[in-house]
């Protein structure tokens, strides 16, 4: 097949985020930018979008294209497919470019706007073929946000716009056709409204910028980020659905909470459209059906959030810190020590229910995290310059574990002499033992990367743990490797 190339006409924040959705997707890309730093910006840009774009997919992404710096329009759209422009937001510019690009790219090119505020119409102009412009406008950063808002106009030919979906849809992302011309399309109207809504708070000090992003992160912005507004609205009527919804809530839009006060009044004919759309969308799933997916996505969100240390998820962490209280030795050392006890999280199960095989090896982990801030290797002393690497690892299946259930890790040190730090996990739900993860730990020089051996406090503290457990009896299964029958 022959290799497909696009042309990106402004290499800025958005056309950079353009280049690098098309060539992280396998186009070639060519940019022409009049700027002497648009190499550079780019290659930036698309430093970003290598380190996140891959992690979206659990598939190998296709082998990336070439990118390609151009000194003219010409030589830049020349035999391309697709034509990106992010020039300035200004029209005059925007019309000449066009004039010059139709001059030289071919005639079946999609030519692609990623304008906010101008309409297709507007755009078309002072073209020569105002038949191939059409509106892709994106969101920062493209190479991670899928939706395009596709806006062509009554010119742009229909072949246009099936390019364009398709083309669109290959390189990942969700064209939304946009069926008639409008300000600022759709999402940015949205937008807009919570914008000048945030302004007059901060302008009759009512709230901080802060206070506000946190009413947005904290809150709606969450339910927004899996379903929508209609859809979250919807989960609000409860059993009697979207109709129910409006007829409770409907009468809040003639209430003084807003200084946007032109809204449409409540016909019946925009009940019915409401609820109708609204049945189309979403009703062949039951509220309950709807309540756990959205509980379900929730769970996503936060818990990446959490993995970030970010918004809602910094909430999430400091009150897992307030929950668990000082991390220190318990005062008997003559048991194993519990090192983990935490329920199964929604996004840990897989396929056939239960927890993913991967999670066991992630719970015994945190195990083994534990153990090393209770010996003393946490960050301080890590930042010394030493710290524990796992050099081997045995886990075994005993039993299932489902979403919800609450297991408790026991741990047991085995060895703790010199480098080694030898751990054997037990995972419980109840009194049922779930799985064992037995771990050899190295204590190593991050400097050198090689064995070392731990400090004074370290080793005497593990020393003194190992000594303690040196009573207890060997565990069932330490030390066995996977055994293979004849």
């Amino acid at each position: 097949m022959t290799q497909r190339a696009a042309a990106i006409i402004g290499g800025g924040v958005i056309g950079g985020g353009w280049a690098a959705r098309f060539l992280l997707m396998g186009w070639d890309v060519r940019v022409f930018d009049p700027d002497p730093d648009a190499e550079r910006k780019i290659a930036e840009v698309l430093s970003n979008a290598r380190r996140s774009l891959p992690g979206l997919s659990d598939v190998a992404l296709p082998a990336e294209g070439k990118m390609s710096f151009h000194d003219t329009i010409s030589s830049a759209v020349d035999g391309v497919a697709w034509i990106q422009e992010s020039v300035p937001e200004r029209l005059d510019l925007k019309r000449k470019v066009y004039q010059t690009l139709q001059e030289h790219c071919p005639m079946d090119a999609v030519i692609g706007s990623s304008t906010s505020g101008f309409k297709p119409s507007e755009l078309q102009g002072c073209a020569t073929r105002p038949e191939q412009i059409i509106v892709t406008h994106p969101f920062n950063p493209v190479y991670l946000l899928p939706l395009v808002e596709l806006v062509p106009s009554a010119e742009t030919a229909p072949e246009i716009v099936a390019k364009a979906k398709e083309i669109l849809t290959e390189i990942g992302m969700h064209p939304l056709h946009v069926r008639a011309e409008i300000d600022a399309h759709i999402a940015d109207r949205f937008l807009e409204a919570v914008w000048r809504e945030a302004l007059w708070l901060i302008k009759d000090g009512i709230a901080t910028t802060e206070e506000i992003d946190d009413a947005i992160r904290y809150g709606f912005g969450l339910r927004w980020a899996q379903m929508g507004l209609f859809e979250t609205y919807r989960i609000a009527g409860g059993e009697a659905g979207m109709r129910h919804f409006i007829e409770q809530f409907g009468p809040c839009l003639e209430w003084p909470w807003t200084k946007l006060m032109d809204v449409p009044e409540l016909t019946d004919a925009l009940i019915d459209a409401v609820a109708d759309q609204s049945d189309a969308q979403s009703g062949h799933l039951s509220i309950r059906e709807l309540e756990r997916a959205r509980d379900d996505n929730l769970v996503a969100i936060l818990r990446g959030l959490k993995a970030q240390d970010w918004g809602a998820g910094k909430l999430l962490n400091a009150q897992d810190r307030r929950v668990e209280g000082v991390i220190c030795l318990p005062d008997d050392l003559g048991t194993p020590i519990v090192t983990v006890e935490r329920a199964i999280p929604l996004d840990w199960t897989d396929y056939n229910g239960h927890m993913n095989e991967a999670r066991y090896l992630q719970a015994f982990g945190d195990a083994t995290d534990r153990m090393m801030l209770l010996v003393g290797c946490d960050a301080d002393y890590i930042a010394t310059g030493g710290s524990y690497f796992t050099a081997e690892t045995h886990i075994r299946h005993l039993d299932e574990v489902h979403a919800g259930a609450v297991i408790r890790i026991e741990t047991q040190i085995i060895a703790g002499a010199g480098k080694k730090m030898h751990l054997f996990h037990r995972m419980y739900e109840g009194t049922r033992e779930l799985a064992t993860g037995e771990h050899m730990m190295i204590h190593v020089s991050l400097e050198t990367r090689k064995a070392s051996d731990p400090g004074p406090a370290v080793a005497a503290t593990l020393e003194r743990v190992a000594k303690a457990h040196a009573d207890l009896p060997m565990p069932a299964g330490a030390g066995k490797a996977v055994g293979v029958r004849s």
